[in-house]
């Protein structure tokens, strides 16, 4: 991916500080979503709440300066800003503790969102912010006027109930979640489903889904679409962290997607760029496209040689 291009693509939901062992960071899945797609060249706007605190103001900050439209970011005076422990274990697995009731909860529908989200070419929201009712009615108008549906399934419980999710599964054009979601939610309607395929047909029937994304982290990511299926492989490197991962993934995805370019480019990407995100520190570490392309070479290059050294 090289080229910059005027794609507009909001984000609704929760931005705020992971707390790790080491130091704070900016944090929440719509936000690591955004600040990817504006890193590649992909207008992203926000529509979210911080507090009126110092953490509120620090997160805004971080924000503009990563070039986040933060114009839809309102300023909440009664809540606090949204802050998450996080803590990692030995396999690399990432856990969250997510404070409730923070700003995040309480988004306010507005009347400029009406042209935003009607003109943009995508509209991304997760699972997890419609967990209080505010923001839950917000994003319901706010689906009512967007052409691209994109639901990032984010199950933190204890935040999340099915019926919601199948409300919001109803109206989604384009469905991201993991092998564990994945399960998760297809065993709410059926315990028959035994492979990744089955399940994905369950949830395609029963939602009318165009498309869902699988990511698998070591094994990789599957595209389902209508009569056709990819599967690409992930990269074999060290990983840093895994925070994060799966929203860079995304954010590729969804560049190239919304770009026209050929969905096993698009796999080859999003699975290249999150790979590179977990050799970093952190959701939104600072990097240009020229050094996602140069890494995405150099791993080809160097899984070119050994295959041919040791051809199977």
């Amino acid at each position: 991916m090289n080229r910059k291009n005027s794609l507009q693509v909001v984000c609704f939901g929760e931005v705020l500080w992971d707390n790790f062992p080491s130091g704070k960071k900016p944090g929440g899945a719509v936000m690591n979503v955004a600040y990817h797609l504006k890193t590649l060249g992909v207008n992203s706007h926000l529509i979210s709440s911080v507090g009126a605190d110092q953490n509120g103001t620090e997160l805004l900050a971080v924000m503009k300066d990563s070039g986040v439209d933060t114009t839809f970011v309102q300023l909440d005076q009664e809540h606090k800003t949204s802050t998450v422990e996080v803590t990692t274990d030995q396999d690399n697995e990432v856990r969250y503790e997510i404070v409730k009731p923070v700003a995040w909860d309480y988004i306010a529908f507005e009347n400029p969102h009406i042209r935003l989200v009607a003109q943009a070419d995508a509209l991304v929201y997760g699972s997890l912010s419609g967990r209080c009712e505010t923001s839950r009615a917000t994003l319901a108008q706010l689906l009512a006027l967007a052409s691209y549906k994109v639901m990032d399934v984010n199950l933190r419980a204890p935040d999340y109930d099915p019926d919601y999710i199948s409300t919001l599964l109803y109206q989604t054009d384009l469905l991201k979640l993991n092998l564990e979601e994945l399960t998760i939610i297809s065993d709410w309607f059926s315990q028959d489903c035994q492979t990744e395929t089955a399940r994905i047909e369950l949830l395609r029937n029963k939602f009318s889904i165009p498309e869902i994304v699988v990511t698998k982290g070591s094994k990789g990511a599957s595209y389902y679409g209508d009569q056709t299926e990819h599967h690409w492989s992930a990269y074999a490197i060290e990983v840093a962290d895994t925070v994060g991962s799966g929203d860079s993934f995304l954010a590729g995805l969804l560049a190239m997607k919304l770009s026209n370019e050929y969905i096993n480019d698009t796999l080859d990407f999003a699975v290249g760029l999150s790979a590179f995100i977990t050799t970093k520190e952190g959701a939104c570490p600072p990097y240009k496209i020229a050094d996602v392309n140069k890494f995405i070479r150099t791993y080809k290059k160097e899984w070119s040689v050994a295959r041919w050294a040791n051809p199977v």
